[in-house]
């Protein structure tokens, strides 16, 4: 999942676009990103003429200096499949006994 990051100059915040490749969606007909910054609750990504899905998400840089993030993938059947981005940055121990990717939103 390309991750890209924009500092604002104007605000203590990072704005963070998640990406889901095509191929990385498996066909899937949704695909949600869950994540600290938002309390765990789905963000929908917006689903592309080209297949991948896409959000953008303002993190305040004052909160923490890294988050953590998952995607849960809704398939054509109506099954839920979890998943960590492929090219994170890093991934950190869940709770559960798995992996949850990290993005970092410390100031450059």
């Amino acid at each position: 999942m390309p991750v890209t990051k924009k500092f604002l100059k104007s605000k203590p915040e990072v704005q963070v676009t998640f990406e889901v490749s095509k191929e990385a969606a498996q066909s899937a007909d949704q695909v949600y990103l869950l994540g600290e910054f938002s309390d765990w609750e789905p963000v929908e990504l917006k689903k592309m003429k080209t297949g991948v899905f896409k959000t953008t998400v303002n993190l305040s840089t004052l909160e923490q200096d890294s988050y953590q993030y998952r995607f849960r993938l809704v398939m054509d059947d109506g099954s839920e499949k979890f998943d960590n981005d492929w090219d994170a940055e890093a991934y950190v121990s869940n709770p559960f006994g798995g992996e949850n990717s990290l993005v970092s939103v410390s100031p450059q």
